[in-house]
């Protein structure tokens, strides 16, 4: 696994693709960077390198057989049956091998679910999906379509952007503006992930270790808002640095996460959350299927598909499925009842946010039900707990070692704050501190073993 936190793709691969991309003339760019993407790749999954290879290839041929001009499918309109064959062919292929690999890693072996799978696959499906719907204005070439698939800042982990988003075929000219706006988003998540992420890991880390029924409610607490913390910043961060390679290539930037902590709404809150993946589910399940422009029961029955299919996506612990139902539960809800009175009341919307999405993410971290029953039974003593914590005082020790990676997340993710970094990006100040958070990471990188960024997982 290569990953963008590690030294060896800092200074050296890195650096290499992007000499090696910006001296290629321009017409001749779009092969580079697609052999550098599956070099990429197969340094990462040397075996699986060919399940990408294949799927990308059967997937260019299915999209250039049903591909026609157009400007959009209107509702009206009877699709070809040759278009909708191939479409169902190419979807059920893709669907096909994503759940065979969901499968393997149930029953099997969770090491056989293939790196970036999931992306992909999910990149594959919204390309088949926006050319049978005339969405793709100009006729895509084979190389355009898998370059779209392959591309390395986006294989692994996404953001699973849609391939009309990259102007793929007429790439952006690579500027040193841009060079420099895609270093410093590239440096911003690299501090995101290992000054915040990788530091609040250890209170998570800790708390296993001395086990939960040891543990007591304060500290139980601290720890799910460290973890909260901890998984915003290391997929933020990690959005960051795909979004920053990509600018520097000359691709669009593409927003993943807009400051979810600041929501009034679960709905609103997983809005702002992993966006490329919400608007995946959106366009192509919930809407598909009739959105919100239906009866109560059929609204009921979409949102309760497009969650099952949310926990099924993220993991294979029955925990995801519980995480996912809870989430769906209250979102079913807000959209019912109380969702309205919670947007007149921003406070009390983002104080029931800050309160029970912590608390979901706590049913997403531990896969082990019976553990995460004494976690609960420690968050809320007066529910039955497992007795009495070995050290009620260990509180006091905590707070003092991670106080300041709190302050500082806690700052990140107010609005106005991050608003303030990007509106003076261009000041001397402001490049000369992100220049000094790269430095200290790489430092920190050097003499660490350096962690994953969580969502290579999924």
């Amino acid at each position: 696994m290569v990953s963008f936190s590690g030294l060896e793709f800092l200074f050296r691969l890195l650096p290499i693709f992007l000499l090696l991309y910006y001296i290629t003339p321009q017409r001749h760019r779009e092969s580079v960077l697609l052999l550098e993407s599956l070099i990429f790749y197969a340094l990462g999954e040397p075996v699986y390198v060919i399940l990408l290879i294949v799927t990308t290839a059967f997937n260019c041929y299915f999209g250039m057989k049903m591909w026609r001009p157009g400007n959009g499918l209107s509702i009206y309109e009877r699709p070809n049956r040759r278009r909708r064959n191939f479409f169902l062919c190419a979807v059920g292929m893709d669907v096909a091998v994503l759940a065979l690999f969901k499968c393997m890693a149930v029953f099997v072996d969770s090491a056989l679910f293939p790196l970036g799978l999931s992306f992909y696959i999910f990149k594959m499906i919204s390309f088949q999906a926006d050319l049978y719907r005339q969405e793709i204005r100009e006729r895509p070439g084979w190389k355009q379509a898998a370059l779209y698939f392959t591309l390395f800042p986006q294989v692994e982990s996404g953001p699973i952007m849609r391939y009309g988003e990259g102007n793929f075929g007429a790439p952006g000219q690579c500027s040193l503006e841009k060079v420099e706006e895609g270093l410093m988003c590239f440096a911003a998540g690299l501090g995101m992930k290992v000054l915040l992420a990788d530091r609040l890991a250890i209170l998570w880390n800790d708390l296993q270790m001395i086990g939960f029924q040891s543990i007591s409610t304060p500290l139980a607490w601290l720890g799910a808002a460290g973890y909260s913390l901890r998984l915003y910043f290391d997929f933020q961060g990690y959005s960051l640095m795909a979004s920053g390679l990509m600018v520097m290539l000359g691709y669009p930037y593409i927003v993943n996460f807009d400051h979810p902590y600041a929501s009034r709404s679960i709905a609103e809150f997983y809005r702002r959350w992993h966006m490329t993946l919400g608007t995946w589910f959106r366009n192509y399940v919930y809407i598909p299927l009739g959105g919100s422009r239906c009866g109560r029961k059929r609204l009921i029955l979409n949102l309760a598909l497009v969650w099952l299919l949310t926990g099924i996506w993220h993991g294979n612990g029955f925990n995801y499925l519980i995480w996912a139902g809870v989430i769906g539960i209250f979102i079913i809800l807000e959209k019912l009842f109380y969702g309205k009175y919670l947007q007149k009341a921003p406070a009390v919307g983002n104080l029931y946010v800050l309160i029970l999405i912590p608390l979901t993410w706590v049913i997403f971290a531990i896969t082990d039900i019976k553990q995460l029953g004494i976690y609960f039974g420690r968050l809320f003593p007066f529910l039955g707990g497992p007795g009495i914590a070995v050290n009620p005082g260990d509180i006091s020790r905590y707070m003092r070692d991670y106080s300041a990676y709190f302050i500082f997340g806690i700052a990140l993710c107010v609005p106005a704050v991050t608003r303030f970094f990007r509106e003076h990006k261009s000041h001397p100040l402001m490049v000369l501190l992100l220049a000094a958070v790269f430095w200290l990471a790489v430092y920190i990188q050097s003499n660490s073993a350096g962690n994953p960024f969580m969502y290579l997982n999924f």
